[in-house]
């Protein structure tokens, strides 16, 4: 058990006080006063400080015990609490640690926060407390529209993907300290991109050779109108205001690039590659319905733009404290693998996680129907699966399915965008249909809402697979999410603008794990022998005497060889026209004049 002194020498070196920083006090020890630091008059004695010399800046005081002291002890929070106060007196931002070497705890000034790392993180991540900020998501949208135009109509790029790939790769250019500058002309703007690009990628090279297909197909980009400054000003403003949200500390689900490939995407109804991209919100949903958390490895391999790893990477980077922490490089780095087929989309991908930082050099251009991409899934140890897979029988939709489930552990639940009817009518293929649920078990079927891929004339559901154990007859358990909250915005698709999702979303993910629909009663038990599919109720069959006499008089005009039609239109004019209308008692009285 390390005592005080021990658990202050190893917080100096975590939280980097023995680094050399200029404009800054900082270190630990015991027999430093306040006094000594600035704070005249005062004897008390830190065991931990940084303290920079510009006083708009965050403030850090450390206050340390041996592993045996419980940090419950209130006495031990009004000693750290008398500290802050004294560096309040100068710094308006300042963080208390008190922290005995295996729990820690955190306040902003006087105020305890939680929902933060669970253990000691470098003083970085704590700075970054100070300066977290909330995504405008309009902004967003607004400026990928502006982009989207601009490359389209200004600089000529007629391919969608091209736009996409030539504006990832500028934002992962501005991540890694590329000088985009107003007034730079293209040639240097687009060679500037492309020299930060291969630095940022060589040494990831060694281990993912296919990440120079990213470099490959920038190159390939062509436009017909390179010469109008003000658009080429215009797209840089433009990507660092992106940029500057993409490198915010605010990570709540909410993606920057999930909003921005996701506006991209609706330019374009279906890719070549039959894919449909899945909406931010649904995979969120996702995310929650299978119970992936933090210490997961995560796989899609129909990764597309990488949304899906996006996602992942975004929460469970939060479960652990941060984007500064030291866990989220381990995330990035070693817990997010994705397969994609297609090299333009590929390349995107993998724009989209250097954006983020790390998490590229596990994302392979693979076809996920060979036994190829399940000797790469096999060894990874993946524990959870998320995709939107191609849904067109052609692309293999079934046969990646299969693969994926083949290729994963035992007892691995997967998740999977399917049409709502492709299990009941591809299920009768031979090669897939006895193999599915005689190898895997279909366990649930979230029907979503029918409007979410607009435009593409499909319906789908969440089925959700546990990998290795047989269906053996056990019943599927079905539910179904009508209304996603979200509104078609002129121009723009469709948009949680009322911000409706998330209390649904809480309510689903409840729901479901409760077992309770209490507010929807959607919840239904679906028998595999019967259906693979959400079955929607069937409206009860009514008639109504208006029905029978209309049914009657049709029958009897046909008899007497009369047009209804024209019947009924001369029956109209005689009533509209050749009679008297009174009022009486408020109530209107048609009264037909008998003819001369």
């Amino acid at each position: 058990m390390r005592t005080e002194d021990q658990v202050r020498d190893d917080a100096k070196i975590i939280l980097g006080f023995d680094d050399s920083e200029e404009n800054v006090q900082q270190g630990t020890g015991q027999i430093t006063t306040f006094n000594q630091l600035g704070f005249s008059g005062n004897s008390n004695k830190p065991d931990g400080w940084y303290l920079p010399k510009d006083k708009g800046a965050v403030a850090i005081i450390l206050e340390t015990k041996s592993e045996k002291e419980e940090l419950s002890k209130e006495k031990w929070v009004l000693e750290l609490k008398k500290n802050i106060a004294i560096v309040q007196k100068k710094y308006s931002k300042v963080i208390g640690i008190l922290y005995n070497g295996i729990d820690i705890r955190v306040f902003k000034n006087d105020e305890e926060i939680t929902g933060i790392a669970s253990t000691l993180q470098h003083k970085h991540y704590y700075k970054s407390l100070f300066t977290q900020q909330s995504i405008d998501k309009q902004k967003i949208y607004r400026l990928t529209k502006q982009i989207n135009d601009t490359l389209h109509t200004e600089f000529g790029i007629k391919n969608l993907y091209h736009r996409m790939i030539f504006t990832a790769c500028a934002l992962v250019a501005k991540r890694y300290g590329a000088l985009l500058n107003m007034g730079m002309d293209f040639p240097t703007l687009k060679s500037s991109i492309l020299s930060t690009l291969n630095k940022t990628i060589e040494e990831d090279l060694q281990q993912n050779l296919k990440l120079q297909t990213l470099t490959s197909v920038y190159n390939s980009i062509e436009m017909n109108n390179d010469k109008n400054q003000e658009a080429i000003n215009n797209f840089i403003s433009w990507i660092a205001d992106i940029s500057e949200c993409v490198n915010s500390d605010y990570w709540n689900g909410e993606d920057v690039m999930g909003i921005f490939f996701n506006e991209f995407n609706r330019y374009k109804k279906k890719s070549e590659s039959g894919q449909v991209f899945t909406p931010d919100h649904i995979t969120s949903f996702m995310y929650r319905l299978i119970g992936v958390h933090k210490d997961d490895c995560v796989l899609d391999a129909a990764c597309g733009s990488g949304a899906f790893l996006v996602k992942a990477m975004c929460n469970m980077i939060r479960e652990v404290g941060g984007v500064s922490t030291q866990e989220a490089r381990i995330i990035k780095r070693n817990q997010l693998f994705g397969i994609e087929f297609d090299r333009e989309i590929f390349a995107l991908a993998c724009a989209n996680m250097l954006i983020h930082k790390d998490g590229k050099t596990n994302l392979e251009q693979l076809d996920s129907r060979t036994e190829e991409a399940c000797v790469w899934i096999k060894s990874k140890g993946i524990t959870k699966v998320l995709m939107n897979p191609p849904f067109e029988r052609k692309y293999g939709c079934l046969k990646i399915v299969m693969n994926v489930l083949n290729s994963v552990p035992q007892g691995t639940v997967c998740a999977f965008i399917l049409p709502d009817k492709k299990l009941e009518k591809d299920m009768t293929d031979k090669k897939f249909g006895n193999k599915l649920l005689k190898n895997h078990r279909l366990t649930m079927i979230v029907k979503l809402p029918e409007n979410l891929f607009f435009g593409q004339g499909i319906t789908t559901s969440v089925f959700v697979f546990t990998a290795g154990l047989p269906q053996n007859g056990q019943d599927i358990i079905g539910y179904y999410i009508e209304e996603d909250g979200l509104e078609t915005v002129k121009n723009q698709g469709r948009q949680d603008i009322k911000n409706r999702w998330p209390e649904k979303e809480d309510y689903w993910i409840r729901a479901i794990q409760n077992g309770d629909d209490y507010l929807y009663h959607t919840r239904q038990i679906i028998h595999p022998n019967e259906h693979l599919s959400y079955q929607m109720p069937e409206k009860p069959f009514e008639i109504f005497e208006e029905d029978f006499i209309r049914s009657m008089m049709e029958y009897e005009l046909f008899k007497q060889g009369i047009d209804a039609k024209e019947f009924g239109e001369r029956l109209l004019q005689k009533v509209l026209y050749s009679s008297q209308i009174t009022l009486s008692n408020n109530d209107t009285i048609i009264t037909l004049k008998s003819e001369k």
